[in-house]
């Protein structure tokens, strides 16, 4: 069967933190808004109301209502080389971490991630949301109840905060924080609960909701997830009721 996402080469830069995308004449990356940080005279971008796949406006439409259900923007923005030599882009996320580059063929076609995690994939590429099937996740799930879905035969990129780690599962469980999940292959089964007794919880100093994964697949997790980074940060601004912190 032919490929139906657009064949895409890639090159990552700063030891990971950017990924710069070449165009063939024609083809086309969609990303999410405000990603692109550079990209050739002759790419021309557009902001389009889904990904690119849905058929007329009421498809448009639902996938549209997918988005919000995520906290993302209704539109993603689509770059094409217009011109007739090979032309590049560059996208990087709004703060420090790692890009992955994911070929969607190599695993079954389809990858969750989480939900501020998709930087930029190939045109081509499905984007919509799961939602787990276990009760614990729809009451306790926080940031890792809602996932992206991404299908396709192409290449997507994710990034992920900080340090990128790499869990391959072969049947054993993986209890993971749940912004610290970045993303799994579609063989993981998961559900999120509560991280234990009240004490722990108040003291310990983890998350009061861990995420429990099983199966055969792939796991990748993130050691800076941005809501991590940004609670340090309000709890040091003055302005807030922080502690202002001189240098030494």
């Amino acid at each position: 069967m032919a490929q139906q996402s657009h064949e895409v080469d890639y090159e990552l830069i700063g030891h990971g933190q950017m990924v710069e995308v070449e165009l063939d004449p024609g083809e086309t990356v969609i990303a999410e808004a405000g990603a692109m940080t550079w990209m050739d005279q002759d790419v021309a971008f557009e902001a389009r109301m889904g990904d690119g796949s849905e058929g007329g406006m009421l498809g448009k439409l639902f996938g549209a209502g997918k988005r919000m259900l995520t906290g993302e923007s209704l539109f993603l923005t689509h770059f094409t080389n217009e011109g007739s030599g090979k032309q590049r882009v560059g996208f990087s996320a709004a703060y420090p971490g790692t890009v992955l580059p994911v070929d969607l063929s190599t695993i079954g076609g389809e990858l969750l991630c989480q939900k501020d995690s998709f930087l930029c994939a190939a045109k081509g590429t499905r984007m919509g949301i799961a939602f787990s099937k276990r009760l614990g996740a729809g009451f306790f799930g926080g940031e890792g109840f809602i996932l992206q879905r991404l299908e396709g035969d192409g290449l997507a990129f994710i990034h992920a905060g900080g340090a990128l780690v790499r869990k391959e599962l072969r049947g054993e469980t993986l209890r993971v924080d749940t912004g610290c999940l970045v993303a799994m292959t579609a063989g993981i089964d998961y559900d999120i609960g509560l991280a234990g007794g009240l004490k722990s919880m108040l003291f310990a100093g983890e998350g009061m909701v861990l995420a429990k994964l099983s199966g055969h697949g792939t796991v990748w997790v993130q050691s800076l997830p941005f809501s991590r980074m940004a609670d340090r940060v309000l709890a040091c601004a003055p302005s807030v009721g922080g502690r202002e912190q001189g240098e030494d």
